[in-house]
């Protein structure tokens, strides 16, 4: 994946450019075109620009050209270039917003279905890691689903479905990572009601084995350190963890330990098969 370049270095740049020009150095062609009072001679020069790979140039006269094209037939394009031109620079969130502001102006605009994708796309790259917060990556879901049904034919249909399976394994790898916490810092019961979410939600996942299994762990956990009125309830569910666990996975790694917990489970059960949880004590 591109490295994903922040907003203010764009702002930087932007500025030390023109600095450069209003000390006069090296760029007199395009220091003309932005004194120029020609909205026509600014356009095509920003277009040239763009086309000869200058994106920074193209995006800095565009940025001030755009309100003054409003209504001119060349508004549609320079808007579909400014975006783009921010896509090439790697600004991403700058050209999702743009891209975004593209489509709902020009919804009929022969760039409408480009730019669109390159909306989803933007979102996207702007994605974090997975250990990060993750409302950026749900929104870039979204946008591609949207996108999906808007366009069913698109010859982009290819990518978007692989950057939605990617997106979709950062968010199962976080849900997994997050509940596997739980269980390293020995917060038993939350780390049972995350791997039961994680479960649920992504049924298919490469991690549902170690999940389930750290969720026969957690529980047969919760069960010892619990108070006594909450100990059997817990034990059994150990006990229905465990042999769903082995339904699934009959030769698993952590089959060893899972048969430990579920040993340990069993022994107190028959132990303990007539006890009776205390009336009015405190659960925990």
């Amino acid at each position: 994946m591109p490295v994903r370049l922040p907003v203010f270095p764009r702002l930087l740049l932007t500025l030390s450019l023109l600095a450069v020009l209003a000390t006069g150095g090296g760029c007199s062609q395009f220091q003309r075109v932005l004194k120029s009072d020609s909205i026509d001679k600014k356009y095509a020069a920003s277009v040239k620009y763009y086309e000869d790979g200058k994106y920074d140039k193209a995006a800095i006269i565009l940025e001030e050209l755009l309100p003054l094209l409003r209504g001119r037939p060349e508004a549609e394009k320079a808007a579909f270039v400014f975006a783009q031109s921010e896509y090439k620079q790697r600004y991403y969130e700058l050209s999702a917003f743009q891209f975004r502001v593209f489509t709902e102006t020009y919804p009929r605009s022969q760039y409408a279905e480009e730019a669109a994708f390159l909306y989803t796309k933007s979102l996207y790259l702007s994605s974090p890691t997975f250990n990060l917060d993750q409302s950026s990556t749900v929104t870039a879901l979204e946008a591609i689903r949207d996108f999906q049904v808007r366009y069913p034919e698109s010859n982009f249909r290819k990518e978007a479905q692989e950057m939605s399976d990617e997106l979709t394994a950062k968010l199962e790898k976080k849900a997994f990572e997050s509940a596997r916490l739980y269980a390293n810092v020995r917060f038993y019961q939350s780390a049972v009601v995350s791997l039961t979410h994680f479960l649920r939600d992504y049924p298919g996942s490469r991690f549902a084995e170690e999940a389930q299994f750290l969720r026969v762990q957690a529980e047969h956990e919760l069960a010892r350190q619990s108070v006594p009125e909450k100990q059997r309830e817990r034990f059994l569910e150990t006990v229905a963890f465990y042999q769903g666990f082995i339904d699934a996975y009959p030769n698993s790694k952590f089959l060893r330990a899972a048969e430990a917990d579920y040993a340990d489970a069993q022994r107190w059960l028959e132990r303990n098969s007539k006890t009776t949880a205390a009336p009015g004590e405190a659960k925990k």
